[in-house]
């Protein structure tokens, strides 16, 4: 499905969720460079979790996501648990982007999930395949 929408936007950009303060929420940031080595014909852009995105209608990113076991490419944002919201500092981006969804802002996002406990290896290892196939 992504594939269609890099044809259709004419390039491609890869959005890198993470906050570097955080150890388990880190790794997207930690493999930014070797990204940008290996897929030089790809944008990769890291954005603050705590500032507004302006994303595309349609937007692959990259994340840490709680609770998997493996890397898994995630199309339909209805698959991503809610967290509790006790405060706004609880708004993750999951809930995040199916609020963008909501309001027409996207119109769809695929996430890239790596699991919070790879370490760097294991996640490049994932997915420079997953990224390989988009282009």
């Amino acid at each position: 499905m992504a594939d269609v929408w890099l044809r259709i936007c004419g390039g491609m950009i890869i959005f890198i969720f993470g906050n570097p303060d955080l150890d388990f929420d880190s790794l997207p940031i930690k493999l930014l460079p070797r990204l940008q080595q290996d897929f030089p014909k790809i944008e990769f852009k890291a954005l603050d979790p705590n500032e507004e995105w302006n994303l595309p209608e349609m937007a692959v990113i990259l994340d840490t996501v709680v609770g998997l076991k493996r890397v898994t490419v995630i199309d339909d944002l209805t698959k991503i648990k809610n967290s509790p919201h006790l405060t706004m500092h609880d708004f993750d981006a999951g809930s995040n982007l199916k609020y963008l969804q909501k309001l027409g802002k996207i119109k769809q996002a695929v996430v890239i999930g790596i699991p919070t406990d790879y370490s760097p290896e294991q996640a490049l290892t994932e997915i420079k395949p997953i990224i390989a196939s988009l282009l």
